[in-house]
């Protein structure tokens, strides 16, 4: 298959990396977004390493540059360097081999290269135990804000929201005033919040009035097309920033509450504490996942 467009007969790496994350993952792929941000995330961090590597401006990068070698220090610095888990090193490897494969069909030349990229290993890992908190530890982990200041009240409902309805980072900070269903339809009990997850796909989950009333006072006023979490200058948060938020009061918490300090808490760990208090079953309706509560709610 011949090259396209601008990327005819161009060595250059940069025109391929803007086809790849501009049309070939959303448009030919149709990759999720969450996807779509990992692997541009990705691709940013391996410009940067192999332009310091190679003392060459990101703009100069040649599709060679990226070598068998350069790519496996690049993993080995995501590891030792960035300190990252061996299953993001997994995710960055993917985007890589994703990139070398999408040029490779489209240059018939670079198909060695392609091949040789794709050789180098994803690495395998073992499965840690997830540690489940006590409902103790929850309760330290919750009123670990300061709820007399307005990002204290914020941050409650974040953390709140997340022991509710399981919900990812990503689409904790993705939450617009719209996905909230904070007062119940006519006949229907609760309030519950609408989730777009991994591949797009919708679920709902019913809303504690614990969780509930939280929400009503953060988003009071606010137009529907607004995000639900915000910054301190009123941009919408990050996954990053709800991470951050996470551990910053896990460890708070810690220094309240001394079992906290075995534990390793995160975003995921509330996903997980989330989970436990719902049982999941899979709706015939439009295949939305539905997660009912069986367990007695925080009041």
């Amino acid at each position: 298959m011949c090259a396209e467009g601008p990327m005819k007969n161009n060595r250059a790496l940069a025109p391929w990396i803007k086809h790849f994350l501009l049309q070939y993952l959303p448009a030919e792929r149709n990759f999720a977004r969450n996807t779509q941000h990992s692997y541009r995330d990705a691709l940013r961090l391996l410009v940067i390493f192999a332009s310091t590597a190679l003392r060459k401006k990101p703009d100069e990068l040649l599709v060679e540059d990226l070598s068998t070698d350069l790519v496996r220090r690049f993993m080995r610095h995501i590891e030792e360097k960035r300190k990252c888990s061996v299953s993001t090193r997994n995710q960055r490897l993917a985007a890589v081999r994703t990139l070398a494969a999408f040029i490779g069909e489209r240059s018939p030349e670079d198909l060695l290269w392609c091949a040789q990229i794709r050789s180098v290993p994803f690495k395998r890992s073992g499965h840690r135990p997830v540690g489940y908190l006590e409902r103790s530890e929850i309760d330290a982990l919750l009123a670990a804000p300061d709820r007399n200041r307005r990002l204290g009240c914020r941050d409650h409902t974040l953390l709140l929201f997340m022991y509710n309805s399981g919900a990812r980072a990503d689409e904790v900070a993705q939450l617009t005033v719209s996905d909230l269903r904070l007062h119940a339809p006519q006949g229907k009990s609760q309030s519950f919040v609408q989730l777009r997850g991994k591949g797009n796909k919708i679920r709902f989950c019913p809303l504690w009035a614990s969780t509930t009333a939280a929400l009503k006072e953060l988003v009071s006023g606010r137009a529907d097309n607004e995000r639900v979490f915000l910054g301190r200058s009123a941009q919408p948060m990050t996954r990053f920033g709800v991470h951050d938020i996470v551990t910053r009061y896990a460890r708070i918490a810690r220094d309240r509450r001394g079992g906290l300090r075995q534990k390793r808490v995160g975003p995921h760990t509330r996903r997980i504490e989330g989970a436990s208090l719902c049982n999941r079953l899979v709706s015939t309706i439009a295949g939305a996942e539905v997660h009912f509560r069986v367990d007695t709610p925080l009041e």
